[in-house]
């Protein structure tokens, strides 16, 4: 994947390498103390703590008790911080092969995993946006679902439109569990159900759908339904594929 702005060649390998566990340990400087790992680790708390916006060079120094120059010695930026934060949440790639069942269970026990991921660590939404590095845990879960797909008998174009979609309904989301702090469920619920008594008659289906109890789900439910949709409209698409073998 490309890297998120324009940064030269020589950036993006310096990030690579340090994703990869490949690049050289500084031989002077601060105390043997910090480490790629630490570092890592304290960016990591503080953004699931405060949001990825509290998380900058000059804190987590302060938080060693040493300067920024010092802890540029080990990550060069802030971006190769954020890629090494991502990748150390995600973690090892998921274990789909001891899931029972097929491969619909092997895919929805996958969306399941990642959606935990994006409610534990809820700046991975915001953190995995856009043209970045991507690392080898990153790489491993990208993989993992992709070895499903192609078990099934998916060819490779449509292995990889399927996992798109996977991954966007599983974003989709956690955008929604994980936004709240922007405008709480029961502030936008209360804000809504108000301008819908005074126009209601504007919104016939939104206002029936209410009544009915389309908006008071679970909020596991919103993955389940489209896991159901998805999984079902992708078992289609391979029963209908020319040459697939029957019951397959």
């Amino acid at each position: 994947m490309a890297a998120k702005g324009d940064k030269g060649g020589g950036d993006l390998a310096r990030g690579m390498d340090l994703l990869w566990g490949t690049a050289d340990r500084p031989s002077r400087g601060p105390k043997p103390s910090m480490s790629v790992e630490r570092i890592t680790g304290t960016a990591i708390e503080i953004a699931d703590a405060e949001g990825l916006a509290a998380v900058s060079m000059q804190r987590i120094a302060a938080a060693f008790g040493f300067t920024t120059m010092s802890l540029y010695r080990y990550v060069p930026s802030k971006a190769e911080l954020v890629a090494l934060m991502i990748d150390t949440a995600i973690g090892d790639r998921p274990d789909l092969e001891s899931v029972p069942g097929g491969w619909r269970d092997r895919l929805a026990d996958w969306a399941r995993q990642c959606l935990r991921l994006f409610v534990r660590h809820r700046w991975l939404i915001e953190a995995t946006g856009g043209h970045r590095i991507m690392g080898p845990n990153e790489l491993g879960w990208l993989d993992a679902a992709l070895a499903v797909l192609a078990d099934a008998g998916f060819p490779p174009v449509e292995q990889h439109d399927a996992f798109l979609l996977l991954n966007g309904h599983v974003r989709s989301v956690a955008q929604n569990m994980t936004g709240a702090d922007r405008l709480r469920v029961d502030e936008w619920s209360a804000a809504l159900g108000e301008r819908l008594r005074r126009h209601g008659d504007r919104y016939p289906a939104l206002v029936a759908a209410m009544r009915g109890g389309g908006y008071s789900q679970p909020a596991a439910e919103p993955l389940e339904f489209g896991l159901r949709c998805l999984l079902d409209g992708l078992e289609k698409l391979l029963a209908e594929a020319p040459g697939t073998p029957p019951g397959r």
